[in-house]
């Protein structure tokens, strides 16, 4: 059986937590700096995308160690929770007024 810890200590849900810290810091920077910060809104995010983006990967990855033949999800997965997660780093610079090139704007 596979250990639950072992499914947190990966590379991989370090990036994604990484990324999700990242993210979280930056909008509540932007929201600062735009007067439209809401509590409310920090805890409904962090009880949707971060409990979606965490628990979500950990069962893929368990999914993935019992059966190996859908092993083959796990980095595909990996890979679009990080291209959503820079998406939404990227989005929220674009707030705090970086210039971003218009490939990386929505």
């Amino acid at each position: 059986m596979v250990d639950v810890l072992a499914l947190f200590a990966t590379p991989q849900m370090q990036w994604i937590v990484i990324l999700l810290g990242i993210d979280v810091i930056l909008g509540i920077i932007a929201a600062l700096v735009k007067k439209e910060f809401v509590f409310g809104k920090l805890c409904n995010f962090m009880k949707g995308p971060v409990l979606a983006y965490v628990f979500g990967f950990a069962v893929i990855e368990l999914v993935g160690n019992a059966l190996p033949s859908l092993a083959f999800i796990v980095p595909a997965v990996f890979v679009l929770v990080l291209i959503a997660l820079l998406a939404s780093v990227f989005g929220n610079l674009g707030k705090l007024g970086l210039p971003l090139p218009g490939t990386l704007k929505k």
